[in-house]
């Protein structure tokens, strides 16, 4: 009977057993709940289930579970707000396009989307207001910034003469996975990168991607210097849109070049992510890193190579600038005058990249090259990668100027240096590309011209484009 009963009773801890969910909320007050935290709304990606009385994380969700995600750190940023504020900009319709959030003592607060600006509340900021905002937030550093543990919004303070603060700027983060495929072949070579653009075009997004993009894909020991904690977010732990690689906090602005070469000394990195490179110092350690052999990522303030030509604490990044004085013989060969701009050394970068905007981008896949054509007063050549609606890539090399949008270019240089084989024989200046080349003579002979000190106009014409030259050849005697 004893045994009988043992094999057809079960045991009651598992007969009544039933599935548990639990949900976890963040404990905020009612006055100041944060966005999209509803009584009856669950959220996947923070349940566990409990068996046993032991808690069992649940698997992660792909698509939706990032959306998700998003939505809980936008919260956070927005329980800032006071509950009219936050109720007005979650009824706006561009809410997940959100870019920032500006308070000022005395305004209307602002909220910032890619249509204009939008007011939140006709009632100005308070200084109850500003006190509630920056006591949820971490303490400000030397650079007046803040952000919100395991996040990456950053919260900049403007104080008054007496140190207190009477501004925010509430800036959204977000990590865009996928925001760095059109680098994915430069990346994937080694090559050391070097991002400029103007602020908010989004360098420090496609840098944080590019660092998980090493680490995870490509199994690279990857060391992040975060200056401002912009790329790893506030907080101890990382975000988790860097991946598996590794972040070093900088205690002050002014030691970022120190802890540089802290992390190639004392971590064994194979690549170094770097952002907003502006001062010599770091500059200088950056250089220094660069001849160790490790793959850099750095990002740096400006609109093309040329502002970090013109910059001095900054054009080591690009092989430092040297003025140099000719011969007179070589000035009249050259065609210029005795005392010209060159480049002093090798280029800490291998590979410049121009940020027009978040699906365009200018690469310079030889960064020396770059330079040289820039300084002797020649355009540059470069690739222009572009993301489409589809989500597709779209690259087209050209041979112009950055700075101009026209198709149809007129290319005038002194092509005086070329050698007498290249400008009589069945070379192309280095001027042009290979491409052009092929071009100019696909449906054409050859046309070779004997010249005696006459200054003639070449001109090769395609189906796409006209492009000339103005050739100036040495007297044939």
């Amino acid at each position: 009977m004893f045994c009988y009963s043992l094999f057809h009773h079960s045991p009651p801890l598992i007969t009544k057993w039933k599935p548990q969910l639990l949900f976890f909320k963040p404990n905020f007050n009612s006055q100041f709940s944060p966005l999209n935290f509803y009584p009856n709304q669950n959220f996947p990606h923070f349940f566990t289930k409990s068996i046993s009385g032991y808690p069992i994380k649940s698997p992660a969700f792909s698509s939706s579970s990032l959306e998700d995600e998003f939505d809980v750190e936008l919260g956070r940023l927005l329980s800032l707000l006071p509950e009219e504020m936050r109720r007005r900009i979650s009824e706006h319709e561009e809410l997940r396009e959100l870019i920032e959030v500006v308070m000022d003592i005395g305004r209307k607060p602002l909220a910032r989307f890619p249509s204009g600006d939008f007011v939140l509340s006709d009632c100005p900021i308070t200084v109850q207001d500003i006190e509630h905002a920056t006591s949820q937030v971490g303490d400000f550093a030397i650079d007046n910034r803040a952000g919100i543990s395991r996040t990456l919004h950053r919260i900049s303070a403007i104080r008054n003469r007496k140190g207190t603060i009477i501004g925010l700027t509430c800036r959204v983060g977000r990590a865009i996975s996928g925001s760095a495929d059109l680098l994915r072949d430069l990346v994937q070579d080694g090559a050391s990168l070097l991002l400029i653009g103007p602020p908010g075009v989004g360098k420090t997004t496609i840098i944080r991607d590019i660092a998980r993009m090493l680490a995870n894909d490509y199994k690279k020991r990857v060391m992040i210097v975060d200056t401002s904690n912009e790329i790893g977010g506030d907080g101890d732990i990382p975000h988790a849109g860097i991946g598996c690689a590794r972040r070093m906090q900088v205690p002050d602005s002014d030691m970022q070049h120190k802890v540089l070469i802290e992390a190639v000394e004392n971590h064994m990195p194979q690549v170094i992510v770097i952002d907003e490179i502006g001062t010599k110092l770091e500059a200088m350690a950056a250089c220094t890193i660069a001849q160790r052999g490790i793959q850099l990522v750095a990002t740096a303030h400006g609109v093309t190579i040329e502002n970090l030509i013109m910059n001095p604490s900054l054009d080591i990044l690009i092989g430092g600038i040297q003025s140099v004085t000719l011969g007179d013989e070589e000035a009249n060969r050259r065609g210029v005058q005795k005392t010209v701009l060159e480049r002093k050394g090798p280029s800490t970068f291998s590979c410049g990249v121009e940020i027009v905007s978040k699906t365009e981008l200018r690469v310079h896949c030889c960064l020396e090259a770059t330079v040289d054509a820039v300084l002797a007063g020649r355009f540059p050549r470069i690739e222009i990668r572009k993301m489409n609606s589809q989500g597709l890539e779209e690259s087209s090399q050209t041979f112009t100027d950055i700075s101009s949008d026209k198709e149809d270019l007129v290319i005038t240089g002194d092509l005086s240096e070329t050698s007498y084989e290249n400008s009589i024989g069945n070379h192309f200046p280095s001027d042009l590309s290979s491409n052009m080349a092929d071009d100019s003579t696909e449906d054409r002979d050859l046309l070779r011209m004997y010249v005696y000190g006459v200054c003639c106009l070449l001109c090769f014409r395609s189906s796409e484009r006209t492009l000339g030259f103005r050739l100036q050849l040495n007297l044939i005697r």
